[in-house]
C-alpha cells in the first residue's frame, strides 16, 4: 500500500508529498469499513473547494454576475465532475471499502469517488496549510478553468424551473421525499417535485436527495414544454 501511495502522492498525480500519511490513508478509507473513515475530511475538504474555487472564478471572470459565478462554481463543484477528476488520478484504485462496497464496485461509483478527492483536500488542508490546499485545487481544476465561461456553464433543471417560475412571478415549486430504498451503500432517493398552480407534478429518482430533486425538476420541466407545444 505504502507504494501505491506514493506513486498517488507523485509529481504527475497528486504533486502533495504528505508529512504525515495516516491522513492521506484515512481519506482514502470509506465509512463502509468502520469509524475512523473519510467522512469529516469530506465535510472540510467540500467547504475549502467550494471556497478556493469561488475566489478563482470570482478573479477569472470581473465582468460576470452573481448568478453566472454561482453557475460556474456549481459546474465545477457538482459530483460529476469530481467524480471525473477523481478517475483522472485513478482514485479507485487507492480506495479502502468494506467488503459490501468492494462487491457492489463501491470504486467505479461517483458519489464515493466525489466524496474521496474532497476528503483529500480535507486531509492536505490538515497536514499542511490553506497556501498548499489552494495550490493543489487549482492545479487539479485547472484544465476546467481554462475552458470555463459563462456561455459553457448550463443551468441545472433545478435553476432553470426556477427561474421560468420566477418570471411568470409563480410559486417556486415543492420538493418532497417520497421513498428512500435500497442498502446504506447503494440507496436510490425518490422526490417529488410539484407546482400547485400549474396543477403538474413528477417524481425523480437519484443517488441522493439532492441528485434526485435535480431529475424531478427535469422531468417537471419537459411537462411544461410539453403542455406550451400542445
Amino acid at each position: 500500500m505504502i507504494v501505491n501511495l506514493d506513486r498517488l502522492q507523485s509529481r504527475s498525480q497528486l504533486g502533495y508529498q504528505f508529512q504525515q500519511i495516516k491522513h492521506l490513508e484515512q481519506a482514502l478509507t470509506h465509512r463502509s469499513l468502520g469509524r475512523t473513515n473519510n467522512e469529516r475530511l469530506e465535510y472540510l475538504g467540500d467547504a475549502i473547494l467550494g471556497f478556493v474555487i469561488a475566489s478563482e472564478v470570482y478573479s477569472r471572470f470581473p465582468q460576470a454576475s452573481e448568478g453566472e459565478l454561482s453557475r460556474m462554481r456549481s459546474q465545477l463543484v457538482k459530483g460529476q465532475t469530481l467524480a471525473e477528476v477523481a478517475r483522472s488520478l485513478g482514485l479507485g484504485d487507492y480506495l479502502r471499502l468494506g467488503t459490501g462496497e468492494l462487491k457492489s464496485g463501491g470504486h467505479r461509483r461517483d458519489s464515493i469517488l466525489a466524496g474521496a478527492l474532497e476528503a483529500i483536500l480535507g486531509a492536505v488542508y490538515i497536514d499542511s496549510e490553506i497556501e498548499s490546499t489552494t495550490n493543489l485545487i487549482v492545479n487539479l481544476f485547472r484544465p476546467r478553468l481554462d475552458t470555463l465561461t459563462p456561455e459553457t456553464a448550463q443551468k441545472d433543471p433545478k435553476t432553470t424551473l426556477q427561474e421560468y417560475l420566477q418570471a411568470r412571478k409563480l410559486s417556486l415549486p415543492a420538493y418532497t421525499m417520497v421513498t428512500v430504498e435500497g442498502a446504506e451503500h447503494e440507496q436510490k432517493f425518490k422526490v417529488n417535485c410539484s407546482i400547485d398552480e400549474l396543477e403538474i407534478a413528477a417524481d425523480g429518482v437519484g443517488i441522493n436527495r439532492r441528485n434526485a430533486e435535480q431529475h424531478a425538476a427535469d422531468e417537471v420541466l419537459k411537462k411544461i414544454s410539453n403542455l406550451n407545444n400542445n
